[in-house]
């Protein structure tokens, strides 16, 4: 999704690329890639494409949820599993499949794990019960954790820094355009056809985008392999969860995502049912909402010079909280403006909260990127659960009280750390005379 972050992540993804992977030639060297330049035009559109291939799979049984439970006779909760089983696998692999890569390549790791994904989209439409297809989106959401994991890397690598915004901007709108038409294919498809067909229409979505990937990703010409070494690894690791900034922003990631999680995996249950009744296609439709993120992520750059990192946060979780009690409403109308302020709020504080990971690792921001990553989709992963729980239990209200909790907890972490700033800066003032 594109965001205020990928000017910082490109910056911090160069600085990666230099220390993990040898000498990189200069900005102004012909041996990088730029706009212009042979293979850079081929190079954006292949990881467009992974973008899209991976965010159609990862969230492709979301919009299908209501269908997938008449299906097997499953509760929401139950149901929910099919999502948070493929983003919770994704968050545990994140961090393992990066390190892989430093080894075999960014392409090769790329590549493996697109193949892997969409051959397992292909079988996911043909899951006998509830418990296989939980089971292939887990292990699909593991293969897919390669891409993330990959991507920046590759780009930073290969692209001169001048030219490394764009092209990184250019990815994660695939991610993002690949997260909606997912989900809308999915819902006009299982409305015509059902949802079977519905998934094996973004399966074969995924194939074209995979192979596509493939036949125009140019070879890795400054890639420079290192060696495994788990005991670096788990310092690194052991780093960033030892600074309390950083252990603050990876709650926070995880929160927004919690709301974002549950709202989004049950908000199909409640748009289908009794005062709304909305066919499929529709439902999936409304993930149309989505192109608000862009907008929410790329102004969160501008709020947080002029209202200041904490002031962004406040104003992204006063704007979330507002959405999700509009939801409340039994208005079409008014849950829609709910859904639209949810997703401005989310987006924005997710931009917030990764761009200031970045900034604040001062050595191994690869990894201390990928431990955002994990927050964030076990947010995904929990959210979804504990949402669908909610709303079996109270409907769409507890659904609502997980997302206030989830702000809630937003809220104290910010405050939190406006208190130890200000313990910090006291301590560092020199003592009057």
């Amino acid at each position: 999704m594109p965001s205020a972050s990928t000017e910082a992540a490109a910056t911090h993804a160069v600085a990666d690329s230099r220390r993990d992977s040898g000498p990189v030639p200069g900005p102004d060297s012909d041996a990088r890639l730029a706009p212009g330049a042979p293979g850079y035009r081929r190079m954006s559109l292949a990881l467009f494409a992974a973008g899209v291939a991976t965010f159609a799979l990862l969230y492709s049984t979301q919009a299908l949820l209501p269908a997938v439970s008449a299906e097997f006779g499953a509760t929401a909760s139950a149901a929910s599993w099919t999502v948070s089983a493929a983003t919770g696998a994704l968050a545990l692999c994140v961090l393992p499949l990066s390190a892989l890569s430093e080894r075999f390549g960014r392409r090769s790791m790329m590549t493996a794990s697109l193949a892997v994904a969409v051959v397992v989209g292909l079988l996911v439409p043909l899951a006998p019960n509830l418990e296989s297809l939980v089971a292939l989106r887990a292990l699909q959401g593991a293969a897919l954790a390669g891409v993330p994991a990959s991507a920046m890397a590759f780009l930073a690598e290969e692209v001169r820094p001048k030219a490394l915004i764009a092209a990184i901007g250019l990815f994660v709108a695939g991610n993002s355009i690949g997260g909606m038409s997912g989900r809308i294919v999915t819902g006009w498809a299982a409305q015509l056809w059902g949802w079977r067909t519905g998934l094996a229409a973004v399966g074969l979505l995924a194939v074209v985008c995979a192979l596509a990937f493939r036949l125009l990703i140019p070879k890795a010409r400054h890639f420079t392999p290192g060696s495994l070494n788990p005991r670096a690894l788990a310092a690194t690791v052991r780093t960033h969860l030892a600074d309390p900034l950083l252990l603050r922003l990876y709650a926070i990631g995880a929160l927004f995502m919690t709301v974002f999680g549950a709202v989004y995996t049950v908000i199909g249950y409640r748009l289908v049912e009794a005062p709304f009744s909305l066919p499929q296609g529709v439902v999936g439709s409304v993930f149309l909402v989505y192109l608000v993120g862009t907008v929410s992520s790329a102004a969160a750059g501008g709020l947080v010079g002029r209202l200041g990192r904490r002031g962004a946060l406040y104003l992204a979780v006063s704007t979330t909280a507002a959405g999700l009690l509009l939801s409340l409403a039994d208005a079409l109308g008014a849950v829609l403006v709910g859904l639209v302020l949810i997703t401005a709020g989310f987006f924005a504080g997710h931009a917030v909260a990764s761009s200031s990971v970045s900034r604040t690792a001062r050595t191994g921001r690869a990894q201390a990127s990928a431990l955002y990553q994990s927050a964030y989709y076990l947010g995904s992963s929990a959210g979804g659960t504990a949402g669908a729980i909610a709303f079996h239990a109270g409907g769409w209200a507890g659904t609502v009280l997980i997302g206030l909790v989830a702000v809630l907890g937003v809220v104290s972490i910010t405050l939190y750390g406006s208190h130890s700033a200000r313990v910090e800066a006291r301590r560092h003032q020199p003592a009057a005379c």
